[in-house]
């Protein structure tokens, strides 16, 4: 671990606890592994473990495999209680964060419990290196933390670290695993099993259950069968007997995670079954063992001809599985993707998940900034996941309360030193953890919450101007008004106005002479706007009510259509574009004024970010500003260079 940043856990906020006397009562591994957190911060910094007189008790009053716990600070001493292992675990890391603020005052007894049974981390991680898709698929910090050479990694140090960054911000569970499933990931399911296992067990001391992607043709490709008919007994034993070898191996794995009849990958589209017949299978073959399948709903026509209008991949995931609505077992999880296109800079939540009451619904968000500068350039996603949390999709549920299989993101992390590539990216994977603890949470304090942990007072305040609006900023230069996409086709990354815009992929923006936009109200356009309920329905039907940083993603408009802000959409597009490489030069500006209050090496690593995110946000503003100069020939009312 020499030289690796600790994330947002460095040694120094367990100095509080390490100064104290601290009383541990109860027995099992999570215990265990609390005693050991505990007892490496007393041998660094002079507390103790004692049996008598503490300044904090850590206690285990049950077994019951609760992740709640309860503090308290009464009488000059702090008290965790918790029925469950999990829960202690939990606890102690929430002392970890009030630091020593968790010493001071009294009468403070709360009650914590996670908002969301489920949260969990889906790596796209290659056990091989692919040809196209490299080590880690649209992973952004370097190879993957659990394979190397086509296998596992024989030191699992890095991986028990990162267990314990994911405890320490409350997620609970990884699939350690590309859902793209190639042939030597399909073989994670048979005879490489060992190797989860061992990963599996390295996790486990965090209480992280370990989950696999698994190819759904798994009985043609791994059992020889001539079919892989989800309603086939042939079929349905062979999954049988793999998944309880899978649990005779890791007796707590969590199930599998299944992108089927997508992009190419086999489903149950083969033998005239629906998604409901796929996902149930697997569902039976993991129900005894007390096993989910999580089942991702993120099914479209990637072969689409740019010329038909009338079919829109925003329409799709709808369409596919609504019908489906309650025919899904109980163990079944539809993991929808929280934006009906793919992790766009800017989307409207899904309809999906205000449509389907009688399933249980997982949101799907992308940490790995794959549409948000690819870890290269700063990109805080907090204020973008509280608005899809928080969005009540009829008036009144929110986003967050119906996310009942839990919420999942793509992992950002891989094998670098600094763990995200980028430094500053470690926000996004601790705001994630956070929030699927606490969906309603503030996104503002969870980001102050990183950053004391992280970088102390000192920098503080630098820090959070860089990182505050940087979602925003983001937008400003990139694609507008919700429209979406613009990049280079294939990797993703840069600008490239018409990239998309005569593919198969369905991700268009119709841009003329006259206007740009996708129609997709009922009256006049493709009809996605009535897949939603009351009242968005009717607020994004309407031109008139329709959110301005959504127009263009409903909407086709002249480029003289005037918005809410009182500018013109052409206006907007220029304003926007010219104002977002401003903000990155200040915030690039600012974070060079702290050199002398960040470490040297994480300070060089952000700086060199910088001026890569300064360079493409340049090209971003000139090829944007240019494409609409030209396409509309309207000037830029303050007169501004535009090539």
């Amino acid at each position: 671990m020499q030289g690796v940043d600790p994330a947002w856990l460095p040694d120094g906020v367990f100095r509080p606890i390490g100064t104290r006397r601290t009383l541990i009562r109860g027995s099992g591994p999570l215990v265990d592994t609390v005693r050991a957190e505990v007892a490496q911060a007393c041998a660094r910094f002079g507390g103790a473990v004692v049996r008598a007189d503490p300044d904090l008790v850590l206690e285990l009053t049950g077994d019951d495999g609760s992740e709640a716990f309860t503090y308290d600070r009464r009488g000059g001493c702090t008290t965790v209680t918790a029925s469950g292992g999990a829960g202690l675990l939990y606890g102690f890391f929430h002392v970890v964060r009030l630091a020593e603020a968790a010493f001071l005052g009294e009468a403070r007894r709360e009650r914590h419990r996670p908002g969301l049974a489920l949260r969990m981390l889906d790596h796209w991680d290659n056990v091989s290196v692919h040809p196209v898709m490299g080590q880690v698929e649209r992973g952004y910090a370097g190879g993957s933390l659990f394979w190397q050479d086509g296998r596992a990694r024989g030191d699992l140090d890095r991986v028990r670290a990162y267990g314990r960054l994911l405890a320490a911000c409350g997620i609970n569970a990884v699939a350690v695993n590309n859902v793209n499933v190639h042939a030597a990931e399909a073989r994670l399911l048979t005879d490489r099993l060992p190797e989860v296992a061992d990963i599996a067990g390295a996790l486990r001391l965090y209480g992280i259950r370990t989950h696999l992607s698994v190819t759904f043709a798994a009985p043609v490709v791994l059992g020889g069968l001539e079919t892989a008919d989800p309603l086939d007994a042939e079929v349905r034993e062979w999954w049988g007997g793999a998944t309880a070898r899978v649990y005779s191996e890791i007796p707590d794995f969590g199930g599998f995670v299944v992108k089927a009849d997508s992009e190419g990958q086999p489903g149950p589209f083969a033998y005239g079954r629906t998604h409901a017949d796929g996902a149930n299978m697997l569902a039976a073959a993991l129900e005894p063992h007390g096993g989910t399948v999580h089942w991702r709903a993120f099914v479209y026509d990637h072969r689409q001809d740019w010329r038909d209008r009338s079919t829109d991949r925003a329409r799709a995931a709808y369409d596919h599985f609504v019908p489906l609505d309650g025919e899904f077992a109980d163990n079944a999880v539809l993991q929808v993707k929280h934006g009906p296109m793919d992790f766009q800079v800017r989307e409207p939540v899904s309809p999906l998940i205000g449509a389907m009451p009688g399933t249980r619904l997982a949101v799907e968000l992308q940490a790995t900034q794959e549409y948000t500068g690819q870890q290269r350039h700063v990109c805080w996603l907090g204020p973008m996941w509280s608005e899809v949390l928080r969005f009540g999709i009829d008036g009144e549920s929110s986003v967050g309360s119906r996310a009942h299989g839990g919420l999942v993101a793509v992992s950002d992390v891989g094998d670098d030193p600094f763990w995200t590539g980028h430094p500053l990216a470690q926000a996004n994977l601790y705001t994630f953890g956070r929030l699927a603890w606490e969906p309603a949470a503030d996104p503002d304090g969870i980001l102050d919450e990183w950053i004391g942990l992280t970088f102390g007072d000192g920098p503080a305040a630098g820090v959070r101007a860089v990182l505050a609006g940087s979602w925003r900023t983001y937008e400003k230069y990139t694609a507008p008004l919700g429209v979406g996409f613009m990049v280079q086709p294939g990797h993703h990354y840069g600008p490239s106005v018409d990239g998309y815009e005569y593919s198969p992929w369905g991700t268009y923006h119709f841009a003329d002479r006259d206007g740009i936009g996708v129609d997709r109200s009922v009256r006049s356009g493709t009809g996605y706007a009535g897949q939603y309920a009351k009242p968005w329905a009717e607020v994004y039907e309407s031109l008139e009510t329709c959110p301005d940083e959504l127009l263009l993603f409903f909407h086709h408009v002249s480029y003289g259509h005037m918005l809410k802000s009182g500018k013109t959409v052409i206006q907007h597009i220029y304003d926007t574009h010219f104002e977002g490489v401003e903000e990155v030069e200040a915030g690039r500006e600012v974070w060079a004024s702290l050199a002398e209050l960040v470490d040297p090496a994480r300070h060089a690593r952000v700086a060199e970010r910088f001026e890569e995110q300064l360079r493409s946000a340049r090209e971003w503003r000139d090829q944007v500003n240019s494409y609409f100069f030209r396409k509309s020939g309207v000037p830029d009312a303050r007169r501004r260079r535009i090539y």
